[in-house]
């Protein structure tokens, strides 16, 4: 036993060894409140990561499903607006909580499910992350082969030493893995210093891709027949594409809903992550699918089709033996894509999984350490094979949608309706019962029928999306799913805790911490006692000061 012990003492994380085993159960150093030293992200920080978020293959090619719906360019490009310009909102009216308390998701998590009914919100938000980490990376590998291409064009013909059942080759392999190998040291960088990263897209990628559209234009003598193109569609038929197309945009931005309080947390005012959050989603997502439209509008004249990936259109580019001036565009084009999916992937896996990862195991994990676990995982699970069938994949990505969005539903109406700003830092690190967030054994069973309510409304929907016949109407509650699951959560919620009230209810809306916590501190022992009275009826023993 002494070995085993000292075996699991190396791989704990630090921490204060007067804890208890509850206490190491529900917090370590990353997962208290974030130290006013570290709150350093500024509002072009939070500019500077949607850039870096949006800036990426997906973003680029949003539209091309919409128009093969045979929506026109325009139609499509308002459904951009429409989607992204909606989400944003509901991604602020997450933050909220992180901005104002510096506590990240699973935290912030616990005060509507519970300390210990958040685990499985956050092991889906992890689960997640993990998944897209292993997909964007896959993405980034076709980047890579891109600008080695460029360099040595030898590679596009790497002879193959894989079986057929890896469902890859030796050539995309190696890509893949180079793509992924670059990436980890930047995982090594606590959150707090990472922003810098994200400052070299939002120079990088704009001249990368007006110089890709100017080529394009210039190669193809005009902008291309899409720019042209009219609708085929109208009327309802119309109409119902573009809210399919403008929830497919939604959809993508879900998951950052969920978590958005990760990033808010560093923020140095709470006004950082409001305005910069709510008007760069938008505006970074319409300039990003707006080159995408031209582009490609410009591949078609060149090409006789529209190639819709950039990647596809640059390794064009390289056919028929190109002249050096055009391989260093390639290069330069297709390094700056890589350098942006590689953005792409901290800010909304990586951290993320780390993040969920340490609420997970606090014990053993730091958000550090959930990085690179996320990268091992995505690494693992042969992403590729996903992307081979994308239809399926989407399927699965909308049925996710579904359960993040009344997750956000619930953990919003907490916030804003229930408690109204009210908040008890320290007992978001106390087990004990008559805290406020022990609500019955760790787990508040108003949440959770709730967020089962905000998915069952959407059950037969998904069940008419996996091939099955089902009513129109359900098909149709189904396409708005974000809307119909955040909001169904959302009233239950509401409507459970006007009939059976939570300690810590409140009649005016004020963003405060009863339990007068300021972060000082790593130890949970060096904690001041709080008065029962500013409980407002919570425990009697609160958790230690952080």
């Amino acid at each position: 036993m002494g070995l085993l012990n000292r075996i699991v003492q190396s791989i704990e994380v630090t921490h204060d060894s007067n804890l208890t085993i509850t206490e190491q159960l529900v917090a370590n150093y990353d997962l208290l409140p974030v130290e006013p030293e570290k709150r350093t992200w500024r509002a072009y920080n939070y500019i500077a990561f949607w850039t870096a978020d949006t800036f990426n293959i997906n973003m680029w090619m949003i539209v091309s499903s919409m128009i093969q719906l045979g929506m026109s360019w325009w139609q499509a490009w308002i459904c951009t607006w429409l989607g992204y310009g909606v989400i944003a909102p509901f991604l602020v009216l997450n933050a909220r909580p992180g901005a104002i308390f510096h506590v990240m998701f699973p935290i912030v998590n616990r005060t509507s499910f519970g300390m210990f009914g958040s685990l499985w919100c956050v092991f889906n938000r992890a689960a997640m992350a993990c998944i897209w980490y292993g997909v964007q990376a896959s993405i980034g590998g076709s980047c890579v082969l891109v600008m080695l291409r460029a360099m040595w064009p030898s590679i596009y013909d790497l002879p193959n030493s894989m079986p057929a059942s890896s469902g890859t080759d030796t050539r995309d392999f190696l890509c893949f893995f180079l793509f992924w190998l670059i990436s980890l040291p930047v995982i090594w960088f606590p959150v707090h210093k990472v922003r810098h990263f994200f400052l070299v897209t939002p120079i990088l990628m704009p001249i990368a891709s007006i110089t890709f559209l100017i080529w394009c234009i210039v190669k193809a003598h005009g902008i291309g027949p899409i720019m042209h193109q009219p609708s085929t569609l109208h009327g309802s038929e119309l109409g119902w594409a573009m809210v399919v197309s403008s929830m497919s945009c939604i959809s993508n931005k879900v998951t950052l809903v969920t978590n958005a309080p990760d990033f808010a947390s560093r923020a140095r005012t709470s006004s950082a992550a409001l305005y910069p959050q709510l008007f760069a989603i938008p505006l970074s997502a319409a300039f990003v699918s707006l080159i995408g439209i031209l582009v490609s509008s410009s591949s078609q004249a060149i090409y006789g089709t529209a190639i819709w990936s950039p990647i596809d259109l640059l390794g064009n580019f390289l056919n028929d033996n190109p002249s050096k001036a055009t391989r260093f565009g390639v290069w330069f084009i297709s390094a700056s894509f890589m350098l942006s999916q590689m953005g792409t992937n901290i800010c909304a896996n990586s951290v993320s999984a780390g993040c969920d990862l340490t609420a997970l195991f606090p014990r053993f994990i730091n958000i550090r350490r959930g990085g690179y676990i996320a990268a091992t995982v995505g690494l693992a699970m042969c992403p590729w094979n996903l992307l081979k069938n994308s239809n399926e994949f989407t399927s699965y990505l909308s049925a996710y949608s579904v359960f993040l969005s009344s997750i956000a539903g619930v953990m919003v109406t907490e916030y804003y309706i229930v408690r109204k700003g009210h908040y008890n830092v320290k007992d978001l690190y106390n087990t004990e019962r008559g805290s406020w967030y022990w609500y019955t054994y760790g787990i508040n069973f108003r949440a959770y029928t709730a967020y089962i309510s905000g998915i069952l409304i959407n059950a037969v929907g998904f069940a008419g999306a996996t091939g099955r016949a089902v009513p129109l109407a359900a098909t149709r509650i189904y396409e708005l799913s974000f809307f119909t699951g955040f909001a169904v959560s959302a009233i239950v919620y509401w409507a459970l805790n006007r009939v059976f009230p939570v300690i810590g209810a409140a009649d005016t809306f004020e963003e405060i911490d009863v339990s007068g916590y300021e972060c000082t501190a790593r130890s949970l022992r060096d904690v001041e006692e709080v008065d029962d009275e500013t409980k407002d009826g919570g425990s009697d023993h609160s958790a230690s000061k952080r």
